[in-house]
C-alpha cells in the first residue's frame, strides 16, 4: 500500500530537504504535488482539501520559516498532517466489559469479511490471549458458514454451529448464551454482506446490533475500492454505531487512498489492516508509522516487531552461539534465515519497512520477491542431509541432480552457492570478533550496486 502515493511525494520531498530557506514559492510548487499525488492515490477530494490546507497553514507560519533546516520542518509538517487525518494514534480494541465481549462485522459482500473474522480471532487469541468463539450469521451465502467453520479449525478457536434456516437475530442471539456457557472472553458474529448498501441489510444489521449490543462494530472494507470505501463506510455508519474499520486487501493497493480517506469521512478510526489470504495476515493500523512509510521514512518500529514475534528466539539463539563457537555455517542455517525472512512477510514486507526504500526504483523493488526465496528454499530443500551439512561436497554432478530435483537450472544453484559463500564469509567475521570488517563488507553490500537487489 502507499507505493504510488509514496514515488510522487518522495520526488517532492527531496527537492525541499536540503534547502536552506523556503519562500512562498516553492512552498506553493511542494503543496501543488502533495495535492497532485493524493489525488491520484484516489484520496477523497474533501481530505485532500483539508490536508493541504493545514499544512499550508503550517508551512507558512514560524514554525518551518524559523527553522535551522526548514525543508526537514515542512517534511515533518506535512508527515504529522497525514498521520492526523488518519487518525494520530492507533485505536485498540475495547475488550473492557463483562465477557463476553461482543464484536459484530459488518461490510459489503466480497470484502473479505468471514476472512478477517478468523484473522481476527487468531489476533486475539495469540497476541491478547483471549479464549474466542466465533458463529456466522450470513445465511444468504452459499457456503459461509462451512466457510467459518474450517476457518475456525484452521485458528484454532470455538465455532457455534448454525445454519442457512434460522434467522440470523436468532443465530446471533443463540451463541450469546453459548459463549456465556462456555466461559468465552470474545465472541465474534460475522454477518451478511449485500453486493451494494440496501435498506433489508441495514435493518438487520440494526436488529442484530440491537440484539446483541456489542462492544466493538467493525466495518470491513475492501481497500482497492477507494474512495467508494469512505463513502460505503460513511453509509453504515449512518444505520449502526460503528467503533472500527478494518482494511483489507492493503497488499493489492498501491495507492492507499481507502486508508487516507476513511477515517475523516466516517470520523470512526482505523484499527486494523488485512495483507494477505493467511490467518496470520492481519496487523494494528498505527497512523504515525503509516505516514512515515508514506514519506519514504521506512516503519522500523513495525520492523522490530514483526522480528520479535516471528523470528524463531531459539534457532536465532543456536545460531548465536554456533557462530561464537567458530563452528561453520552451512546450508541448513541458510535455509533457516530465509524461511524467517518468508515469515516475516518476505522481501517485500521487508523492504517496505526500510527507511529510503522510497526512492529505490519500483522495478528494482519488483526483481526481490519472495519467488527468488522461495526458490533457494527448494534447491536447499533437494540436497542431502550431508550435503547441506558440507557444501564442499557440491560438486558439478551433484549440483546439476539438485537442479533436477528442485526444478531449476545448474546456473540457478551455482547462484545460490555463490550467496552462500558470502554469507558463510560474514559469519566468520562475526564468529571470529572482526565486527569492523562485517560491518564494512555490509556497506559495500549497501552501496549503489552492491546489493541487496539481483542485478
Amino acid at each position: 500500500m502507499f507505493e504510488s502515493l509514496t514515488q510522487r511525494l518522495a520526488a517532492t520531498v527531496d527537492k525541499l530537504r536540503g534547502r536552506a530557506r523556503l519562500t512562498d514559492e516553492n512552498i506553493r510548487e511542494a503543496l501543488r504535488e502533495v495535492r497532485v499525488a493524493l489525488l491520484e492515490a484516489d484520496v477523497a477530494l474533501p481530505v485532500v482539501q483539508a490536508l493541504v490546507e493545514r499544512v499550508k497553514a503550517r508551512a507558512v507560519g514560524q514554525e518551518v520559516l524559523r527553522s535551522l533546516t526548514p525543508g526537514q520542518a515542512l517534511v515533518k509538517v506535512v508527515r504529522d498532517e497525514l498521520a492526523a487525518v488518519m487518525g494520530s494514534q492507533n485505536a485498540d480494541l475495547d475488550l473492557a466489559t463483562q465477557p463476553p465481549a461482543v464484536i459484530l462485522m459488518a461490510g459489503l459482500q466480497g470484502a473479505g469479511k468471514t476472512t478477517t473474522v478468523a484473522k481476527l480471532a487468531r489476533f486475539l487469541a495469540e497476541r491478547k490471549r483471549k479464549k474466542v468463539m466465533v458463529v456466522s450469521a450470513d445465511v444468504y451465502r452459499p457456503a459461509a458458514i462451512d466457510q467459518l467453520e474450517t476457518l475456525a479449525t484452521q485458528v484454532g478457536c470455538l465455532f457455534n454451529p448454525s445454519t442457512g434456516a434460522q434467522d440470523p437475530v436468532e443465530i446471533a442471539r443463540g451463541a450469546l448464551d453459548a459463549a456465556r456457557k462456555s466461559y468465552v472472553d470474545v465472541l465474534i458474529v460475522d454477518t451478511a454482506g449485500r453486493l451494494a448498501v440496501d435498506a433489508a441489510m441495514m435493518d438487520e444489521i440494526a436488529r442484530m446490533h440491537a440484539a446483541l449490543t456489542p462492544i466493538e462494530t467493525l466495518f470491513v472494507v475492501d481497500a482497492m475500492t477507494g474512495q467508494d470505501a469512505a463513502a460505503t463506510a460513511k453509509a453504515f455508519a449512518a444505520a449502526v454505531p460503528l467503533t472500527g474499520v478494518v482494511l483489507t486487501k492493503t497488499d493489492g493497493d498501491a495507492r492507499g487512498g481507502a486508508a487516507l480517506s476513511v477515517r475523516y469521512v466516517t470520523g470512526r478510526p482505523i484499527k486494523f489492516v488485512g495483507a494477505g489470504e493467511k490467518t496470520d495476515a492481519l496487523e494494528p493500523f498505527h497512523p504515525d508509522r503509516a505516514a512515515q512509510r508514506i514519506l519514504g521514512m521506512g516503519d522500523v518500529l513495525s520492523l522490530v516487531e514483526d522480528v520479535q514475534r516471528k523470528v524463531d528466539a531459539e534457532k536465532a539463539q543456536k545460531l548465536a552461539e554456533k557462530v561464537a563457537r567458530g563452528k561453520r555455517f552451512d546450508l541448513n542455517d541458510m535455509r533457516d534465515q530465509l524461511e524467517q525472512m518468508l515469515a516475516m512477510g518476505g522481501m517485500a514486507g521487508l523492504l517496505d519497512k526500510l527507511p529510503g526504500m522510497g526512492s529505490v526504483p519500483q522495478h528494482v523493488k519488483e526483481r526481490a520477491n519472495d519467488r527468488e526465496v522461495k526458490r533457494m528454499v527448494a534447491i536447499i530443500q533437494s540436497m542431502t542431509r550431508k550435503e547441506r551439512r558440507h557444501p564442499d561436497l557440491l560438486n558439478g554432478s551433484r549440483r546439476a541432480r539438485i537442479a533436477r530435483g528442485s526444478g531449476t537450472q545448474a546456473a540457478d544453484v551455482n547462484r545460490l552457492m555463490k550467496q552462500f559463500m558470502q554469507m558463510e564469509k560474514m559469519m566468520s567475521k562475526l564468529g571470529s570478533g572482526g565486527m569492523k570488517g562485517l560491518l564494512r563488507q555490509m556497506g559495500g553490500m549497501l552501496r549503489p550496486g552492491g546489493g541487496p537487489f539481483p542485478r
